[in-house]
């Protein structure tokens, strides 16, 4: 009998170096796109997926990612006082109870592997699955959801995935396909940041992955593997072929927008922008004028 999946590792300890100044003084997972932060839509999703244990690896330097879910009764009394009761219900949204969530620092910046291994003894002996916020995809059923309902077929270890242009496959972990299926795939390899001229396939691993515990035993076996880091890929790689493991891909349905970069930032809060009925007029009308504008000056 498959367990079901009920709790998530947010590796959240990284400086956020790409958007300095910013992240000098604000974690970058609280930065905003359009008006929510960034781990807000992690939690969303992962709540959404029957996630109800939460655990956080952060880092020196991020108290404000986690007062950001605590309770604010000042604020919340002078949205009362005021009767802005829409607001209110944004911000309790943003609560979470007493005791769902659990901070764990890393206190080296060896890797993602040895960030999700930092939260060993708060997974104990079940699946569970890691977020990256920095990843955000936008879905009409959220992807962690999606997973875990593929996930209730196939048990073993699961990775989101997505096809790459293959010139780009070295800024990845590279799935080598045993079997494609459609939107599963077997693996019979991974290979982390491959030479693009070498990746065994173009279908990269993203953000989002339901893992055995088993992989919490095999990290702490690792050595440092691609840009001297402990490389959760790696680990991964090593239930391929364990009995009752297995490691598959799965194609997810949505939209993923690399908001660990400039560029992926600002193309997220487009998107994201135009997606709401209270900004699609004004913000549609204010980016075709701007491209008129890009044209005429051309």
């Amino acid at each position: 009998m498959k367990r079901k999946v009920t709790k998530a590792i947010f590796p959240v300890a990284g400086m956020g170096t790409r958007f300095l100044p910013a992240t000098k003084s604000v974690p970058k997972e609280i930065m905003t796109l359009v008006d929510r932060p960034l781990i807000q839509y992690a939690i969303d999703e992962a709540r959404a997926a029957g996630i109800k244990e939460f655990i956080f690896v952060t880092a020196r330097g991020k108290s404000a990612l986690e007062d950001y879910f605590d309770t604010a009764p000042i604020l919340e009394a002078e949205l009362r006082r005021a009767g802005k009761t829409d607001l209110l219900e944004i911000l309790r949204a943003t609560n979470m109870e007493s005791g769902a969530i659990a901070y764990i620092r890393q206190q080296k910046a060896l890797g993602l592997g040895h960030a999700v291994w930092c939260a060993r003894r708060l997974v104990g002996n079940e699946p569970f699955a890691v977020i990256l916020p920095d990843d955000v995809i936008a879905a009409e059923t959220p992807c962690l959801q999606q997973m875990v309902e593929a996930y209730a077929e196939t048990g073993g270890n699961m990775v989101a995935a997505m096809e790459v242009p293959q010139e780009k496959t070295g800024a990845y972990g590279v799935l080598d396909v045993a079997e494609d299926m459609g939107q599963l795939v077997s693996v019979k390899g991974m290979v982390e940041k491959p030479a693009p001229e070498k990746a065994p396939s173009n279908l990269a691993v993203i953000g989002r992955y339901i893992l055995s515990p088993k992989v919490m035993n095999d990290i702490g076996k690792l050595k440092k593997g691609a840009g001297g880091e402990v490389q959760l890929t790696d680990a991964i790689a090593q239930q391929i072929n364990e009995p009752n493991g297995g490691v598959y891909g799965f194609r997810f349905r949505g939209q993923r927008f690399d908001c660990g970069s400039k560029a992926g930032f600002l193309q997220a809060t487009v998107a994201f922008g135009l997606a709401r009925d209270d900004l699609r007029e004004e913000f549609g009308d204010y980016l075709r004028e701007m491209v008129m504008l890009d044209k005429a000056a051309q």
